[in-house]
């Protein structure tokens, strides 16, 4: 590993995990629980499609000043062994991976061999801090900046993961725009792990849309995302997704989403709803 990237690396990982004792010290806020369902659909430049769902857990901590998360997916996959969850088509040489009987043995892989089959397991851990580094209430402007590791714990030889740890640092800003539109975008870096099965690159991805608020703790809005391509049998990722979020009451909210994929390394179509408790 190269010395920078082992700098860069530590950063984000001290930002992570070193902001967490600090949170209660710095800031006075709330405490959360939160959980879902998201389902996906896609081709991924395929001729079969690959269904994912995701069931997430997460607990964390949202105050003025920062706001920190741990996120456990449940997921179940169904399609061609050569699509990761959040990775899409990749050139996997797994003996064991999904649709492949988890034989153990030498395979040579060619396209034949990336049949279809399905697999369920816990996915990749999410450890995530959020500093809100600038928080200007008469100008209506603010600036995040995050630090995200994503732990390899889903099981690669199932295919729902790689195995390995991925590092994102990101910044994001918004500006409201009177009393109800907020405008927001943001740039993030994301150095992949890659296995001796798959080798992926890091890569840039950003982010755009617009939120519209129409009533206390509701809002609506549009989210646009797009990625570099991270597989050099991958594609590029295009998204975007209608989300609106509703206050229920002092302690619970509801979100939820639909998504549509316009490129080869994003699903087709998402759906997906989650609710969260606030202590």
């Amino acid at each position: 590993m190269k010395l920078s990237k082992a700098i860069y690396l530590a950063l984000f990982a001290g930002l992570v995990f070193g902001s967490v004792p600090c949170v209660r010290a710095a800031d006075d806020g709330a405490a959360y629980v939160g959980f879902g369902a998201d389902y996906s659909s896609g081709k991924y430049g395929l001729d079969s499609s690959t269904t994912i769902w995701d069931v997430p857990l997460s607990v964390g901590y949202k105050g003025s000043a920062w706001t920190v998360s741990l996120t456990v997916p449940y997921l179940h996959v169904s399609g061609p062994g050569n699509v990761i969850p959040g990775i899409g088509v990749v050139s996997n040489t797994n003996p064991q991976g999904r649709g492949r009987g988890g034989s153990g043995g030498a395979v040579i892989v060619t396209p034949s061999t990336y049949l279809s089959g399905s697999a369920s397991g816990v996915g990749d851990v999410v450890a995530q801090a959020t500093f809100h580094a600038v928080q200007n209430k008469d100008a209506g402007f603010g600036l995040d900046l995050t630090g995200r590791i994503k732990f390899g714990t889903a099981s690669a030889d199932k295919g729902l993961g790689t195995g390995q740890n991925d590092y994102t640092g990101a910044i994001d800003i918004y500006k409201t725009l009177g009393s109800a539109w907020t405008a927001f975008g943001g740039v993030a870096y994301t150095s992949f792990g890659s296995s001796s099965y798959i080798r992926l690159n890091d890569a840039w991805s950003a982010n755009a849309g617009f939120d519209y608020a129409y009533g206390q703790g509701d809002s609506a809005g549009l989210y646009l995302f797009y990625q570099e391509r991270i597989a050099d049998t991958g594609y590029s990722r295009r998204e975007a997704s209608l989300y609106f979020n509703h206050k229920v009451s002092e302690h619970w909210s509801l979100r939820g989403y639909l998504m549509g994929g316009f490129a080869d390394g994003s699903p087709d179509y998402g759906v997906g709803m989650s609710a969260r408790f606030s202590m």
